[in-house]
């Protein structure tokens, strides 16, 4: 299987009839995986948890939208055998939240690209938001993809809300700091050159700008990590309110 590492943003991105049909087209070329296994840069729980394997209530973490927004559904099937084989597969402590369902950062995607909800998935935490260490995650993760696995990173490639303009339209010209460094993901990402992702605080430009916070950035580590750091083609580009909706495909 390939790996994906993908951008979601907020739920509203689910009205965008480009992005969905553009999830729709990536999903339909995909082969049909087994499970899927993402990890979100909405959820961060050291030790690495892995959430639900039975099919429990989404989790809405997110606030002040309207009501329909609380009332989207994606009942796809958990994979405990999946959560199985995660927990050998990685050399730290994993712990185990059978509460929690998936947030939005996994079944906004997903409803998109298996509306379905007829693929097994399983959500993991990010332990940290150290690019080696989840790199590492990533690599031994990896033998799960000869098997049918669709392992997903999910965050956003610039991600600073801050600097939202709501009053302006979706698609308006991004700023400087969200277009370069962009440009800038998606020039390391097409190279393969893994360590300057890696070290992309300090060889990005813009970068403190561009992720004041890591946690959106970081899944693109566990899918480096997977894909055995393979060159990426990119699936979907454009901006959203600013944002880089960039989405890669690994392998």
């Amino acid at each position: 299987m390939p790996v994906l590492y993908l951008g979601h943003g907020a739920p509203p991105l689910a009205d965008d009839e480009r992005w969905t049909g553009e999830l729709r087209s990536w999903s339909a070329a995909l082969p049909r995986p087994e499970s899927v296994l993402v990890v979100s840069a909405h959820w961060e729980n050291d030790p690495l948890t892995l959430g639900a394997t039975t099919t429990v209530p989404l989790t809405y973490d997110f606030w002040g939208f309207p009501r329909r927004y609380y009332e989207v559904t994606y009942d796809a099937p958990g994979a405990p055998g999946l959560a199985r084989e995660v927990t050998g597969l990685l050399d730290r402590p994993v712990a185990r939240d059978e509460a929690r369902g998936l947030d939005h950062g996994a079944y906004v995607p997903l409803k998109e690209m298996f509306p379905e909800a007829d693929v097994p998935v399983l959500q993991m935490s990010l332990p940290s938001l150290d690019p080696r260490d989840l790199f590492e995650v990533g690599r031994r993760l990896a033998p799960l993809r000869e098997r049918g696995v669709l392992i997903v990173g999910s965050g956003f490639v610039t991600h600073n809300l801050s600097c939202v303009d709501l009053s302006r339209a979706p698609d308006h010209e991004p700023p400087s700091w969200s277009a370069e460094f962009d440009d800038w993901a998606g020039r390391a990402l097409a190279g393969g050159d893994v360590d300057a992702l890696l070290d992309f605080r300090r060889k990005a430009p813009a970068a403190g700008i561009a992720h004041p916070r890591t946690e959106h950035f970081a899944p693109l580590f566990v899918s480096l990590g997977a894909s055995a750091a393979a060159q990426a083609t990119t699936t979907v580009d454009g901006f959203w309110y600013g944002l880089s909706k960039r989405s890669v495909q690994f392998g």
